[in-house]
């Protein structure tokens, strides 16, 4: 049975609210759209944005106008300038009807998510932040790097049941064949050991490591021989000093980065698992505030209890003061607002024609065991992979 809505959305819903009365009751005016407005324009230009702006039509572009602007081009997820460029006066002319269509559609995909008593993390791909719950309160917050567009990060709902230290990176195969193989050929098998990395004979437990001056890097290549490489712990491991597993059939999970730089650009960057920016402030919490002292490698420790993780796709998401608008990076808003159903409280009908048409956009309480989902938050009898598919 369901606890009640989580506390995601019942802040979208007041924030619906609080976007109808702030944005929506505006003078629906059409401003032409084919220039750039600032200081300089016509003042019966100006004075038409003045009003479609909810401004007197007299003052020009002044100061109280600019901070207008900067603040529609701040919710609204543009460039924020306070200049009402060509893609600020298209928003404007595109009125306030489909951004709240967006938050009626992001308030859909909030009501999947499980209300639940004790801890929970739940990131978010589309804005990639990532949040820490005990009950239905914040206790912490921290942006993630999560998956590029053609490689995006799949909704999912899982539990983090252990960490492991000091992690070796099993490099995925398409990565050894298209970055690693054609390095190695054209400055040589030492680059192997330059960036710490081991050619092994299998996907065992216990592989032979193999000479690369002996591997036919041409094949590896070319796609026609498979090499399971790996990258050493330590240093520059792409995977930090630590990940966090939630076992599920896609391999998605959290773990820590080198390289920090990345979180200073656009966060989309991954291969489709979440990167964290401060993994030991997440694994302190997760451990109770003792995160455990570990030596070795590959050394796997069990948190003291699952924490569910709840991986999401927002594209709309509540703020003090109302709601911010996310692009829309990996496409699936526009998915589901074409095909005529554009959101509500009711999960829409076309989630499942959405599903078939985004790869590996979803998993559902069908990769929790029966056992688990009561922990998780999620009725035991819940149809696998059915709760959780809104995308």
């Amino acid at each position: 049975m369901r606890r009640g809505p989580h506390a995601l959305e019942r802040a979208l819903r007041v924030s619906l609210s609080t976007y109808q009365r702030r944005w929506g009751t505006l003078p629906r005016l059409q401003i032409d759209a084919r220039a750039d407005l600032g200081p300089n324009a016509r003042p019966d230009a100006v004075g038409l944005l003045r009003e479609r702006l909810g401004l007197p039509r007299q003052g020009g572009y002044d100061a109280t106008l600019t901070a207008r602007v900067r603040d529609f081009q701040q919710v609204h997820a543009l460039p924020v300038s306070g200049l009402a460029d060509r893609a600020t006066l298209a928003a404007l002319n595109a009125g306030p009807d489909p951004y709240i269509s967006k938050i009626r559609l992001n308030i859909d995909r909030a009501s999947l998510l499980p209300r639940t008593k004790g801890r929970s993390v739940l990131i978010d791909a589309g804005s990639a932040r990532l949040w820490m719950y005990e009950g239905d309160r914040v206790v912490g917050t921290m942006p993630v790097l999560v998956g590029k567009k053609e490689m995006s990060t799949p909704v999912l709902f899982g539990l983090i049941r252990y960490t492991v230290s000091n992690p070796y990176w099993n490099v995925p195969p398409d990565l050894v064949r298209d970055r690693i193989a054609p390095v190695v050929l054209k400055k040589g098998p030492g680059y192997m050991s330059e960036r710490r990395f081991e050619a092994l004979s299998d996907w065992s437990d216990n592989p032979q490591v193999l000479d690369p001056a002996n591997i036919d890097w041409r094949r590896v290549k070319a796609g026609t021989l498979p090499l399971r490489v790996r990258q050493l712990p330590g240093g520059e491991n792409m995977m930090g000093a630590i990940k966090f597993m939630s076992p599920n059939p896609l391999g998605i999970y959290l773990h820590d980065t080198p390289a920090k730089d990345l979180f200073a650009t656009g966060r989309h960057y991954s291969s489709g698992c979440v990167r964290l920016w401060d993994a030991s402030r997440l694994g302190r919490w997760l451990f109770n505030g003792n995160l455990p002292v570990v030596r070795g490698n590959d050394v796997r420790t069990d948190l003291p209890t699952p924490v569910p993780v709840y991986i999401g796709y927002f594209t709309a998401f509540p703020v003090k003061d109302g709601v911010r608008f996310f692009p829309d990076v990996y496409g699936r808003d526009a998915l589901i607002m074409s095909s005529g159903r554009p959101g509500g409280t009711e999960r829409p009908a076309a989630t499942r024609l959405a599903v078939r048409r985004v790869p590996r956009a979803i998993a559902g309480p069908s990769f929790l065991p029966r056992k688990d989902r009561k922990v998780a938050g999620i009725s035991p009898d819940a149809p696998g992979g059915d709760r959780g598919l809104q995308i």
